[in-house]
């Protein structure tokens, strides 16, 4: 599989959504898809969130590298579109 190109609109593959896990005194967002659930924390869920199928790849990263001033952006790229790979191959997300 190809790594998203700057121009890719990643979002939630089909028969994935978003639900959530509550314990008490927290809630945390939790995606579902057919074989099971993945819990999102931190910077992964910051990512997932933003694939909603309007923001680009591009956009997603300059919006992180922003964020997140004093990492390296490259690295951010790298680790971003590394981490959609994995969750593309798992068919959780589609661009």
């Amino acid at each position: 599989m190809m790594p998203p190109e700057d121009s890719s609109q990643p979002r939630l593959a089909a028969g994935c959504r978003w639900g959530a896990e509550s314990k008490p005194g927290t809630e945390e967002r939790v995606v579902l898809f057919p074989e099971g659930a993945i819990k999102l924390q931190g910077t992964g869920r910051q990512v997932l969130e933003r694939c909603d199928g309007q923001r680009t790849f591009g956009e997603i990263i300059k919006e992180l590298q922003a964020q997140f001033r004093v990492a390296d952006p490259a690295k951010i790229r790298s680790d971003i579109s590394q981490f959609l790979e994995q969750l593309r191959h798992k068919r959780i997300v589609d661009y």
